[in-house]
């Protein structure tokens, strides 16, 4: 069930509650524009965000923290308010009679006094009586349009502090510098090797891009942008990338290799090609190789590795996912990641997930990225992305990439860092079993 508020909108409105998320509770497309189907969903939950959305491009409704019920009666709430959007800005209508805030009525939806009503007498509209108990204009509010395309009804919920963090993380200058100096030291444990190669793999605006720049960043010592990224709809990677990270602008090269693809994408023949995965693991694909969304590699394309070594093949598939997106997430795109986990399964290469824009999900990690692992949120977005991906819990970490920042943060920069040296330690795991089917083999012999 996917909202159709959308993140930025939903952002708004929590703006105005507090330290709150918002849960999708009712949606008239799919539960029915009925008042025994919103109640039947709503009912006993508060307090709630009701949301209308018409022809015309509205969208609109109200907040209570009162929970609804079919009595008939009034209810009390001086919290309570009505709302509209003028592009992105919320526009807030009080309540000016707070006894009469809210009313109870079984054949209908959401009902705010005399006012405004959602999906009136289990019917798509609305009802409309400005000055009711609450003062808007109504084409303001809704164009005078009052046939209702969508209705939502969200449970605000809040995004509560853990006691204590369920992951032990040390956040000091020491912690960032023993990471670097951990990367900067790794060598893999097989001698053909020099730098591990690790797959991003995610939706289109997942952040695969904006953590190259990130891991760049940090060891460069300031914010830089060295492969393309933003926020579009389609994938800004067209072409199969090496990234080789420097320590430093005229450092050594890291031993780790970051290879971006094109970002997934929910419709079939636009996006990454699930053919081409298996080239690129086995290590086929060529530095810069153009892909086509339509046509899968061909063995004969210039530049195609025929007979690649274990230090052209990938040694850790990292999936990126936007931790805004979690329970959003298309089918259509769970089933594509999920035929891509199969393949990746039967090569036997480890796999790690990143939860990016953790800051952008919750409140309390916008406020401090040291409460990443206080925030009930952030733990709940990674066991659901953990159930969805089959992975365990273990192989989730969230980051936080650089986007909007000039400097540096050393609290940012420690979850990006921890980030590479799990990827470090899955790619271990990779030569560790290389190394033993290598062993099985002589053995037989």
């Amino acid at each position: 069930m996917n909202p159709k508020l959308t993140r930025s909108q939903q952002k708004t409105i929590c703006s105005q509650l507090g330290r709150v998320k918002l849960q999708l509770l009712y949606k008239a497309s799919i539960h029915g524009f009925t008042g025994a189907a919103f109640h039947q969903r709503c009912d006993t939950h508060s307090p709630t965000v009701s949301v209308g959305y018409n022809a015309s491009g509205f969208v609109f409704g109200g907040y209570t923290k009162q929970p609804f019920s079919q009595s008939g009666q009034y209810v009390n709430d001086d919290q309570a308010f009505l709302f509209t959007f003028s592009g992105e800005k919320l526009l807030k209508y009080p309540v000016t009679v707070p006894a009469n805030a809210v009313r109870m009525v079984g054949n209908s939806g959401p009902y705010f006094g005399e006012a405004l009503v959602l999906a009136n007498g289990s019917q798509p509209v609305v009802y409309n009586n400005p000055g009711n108990y609450y003062n808007f204009n109504a084409a303001e509010m809704h164009g005078n349009d009052l046939n209702l395309t969508e209705c939502e009804v969200y449970h605000v919920e809040e995004t509560k502090e853990l006691e204590k963090p369920w992951r032990t993380v040390i956040w000091e200058s020491e912690t960032r510098t023993e990471l670097m100096e951990n990367i900067k030291s790794y060598k893999p444990p097989v001698s053909s090797v020099s730098q591990i190669r690790v797959l991003l793999i995610g939706p289109v605006g997942a952040g695969k891009s904006s953590f190259f720049n990130s891991i760049s960043s940090v060891f460069r010592g300031h914010v830089t942008n060295p492969a393309m990224s933003g926020s579009f709809t389609s994938s800004l990677t067209t072409q199969f990338r090496s990234y080789s990270l420097k320590a430093g602008q005229e450092g050594k090269p890291l031993p780790i290799i970051l290879c971006d693809t094109m970002g997934l994408e929910e419709s079939t023949g636009s996006g990454l090609n699930i053919d081409d995965i298996s080239n690129i693991l086995k290590g086929h694909l060529p530095d810069r190789y153009q892909f086509n969304p339509s046509v899968p590699l061909d063995s004969e394309a210039p530049g195609y590795r025929k007979s690649p070594v274990l230090k052209d093949k990938i040694h850790c598939v990292t999936y990126v996912v936007d931790g805004c997106k979690v329970s959003i997430m298309p089918s259509k795109l769970e089933d594509k990641l999920e035929a891509i986990r199969r393949k990746v399964n039967l090569m036997g290469i480890p796999q790690l997930v990143l939860l990016t824009k953790v800051d952008e999900a919750c409140f309390l990690v916008k406020e401090d990225v040291r409460n990443v692992y206080k925030s009930d949120y952030i733990k709940e977005m990674m066991q659901e992305v953990s159930t969805r991906l089959g992975v365990p819990l273990s192989c989730v970490v969230p980051v936080k990439n650089y986007n909007e920042e000039l400097e540096l943060d050393p609290n940012c920069d420690i979850l990006l860092l921890s980030a590479v040296k799990q990827m470090l330690r899955f790619a271990d795991n990779y030569f560790d079993e290389i190394s033993d089917q290598f062993s099985n083999m002589e053995v037989k012999e």
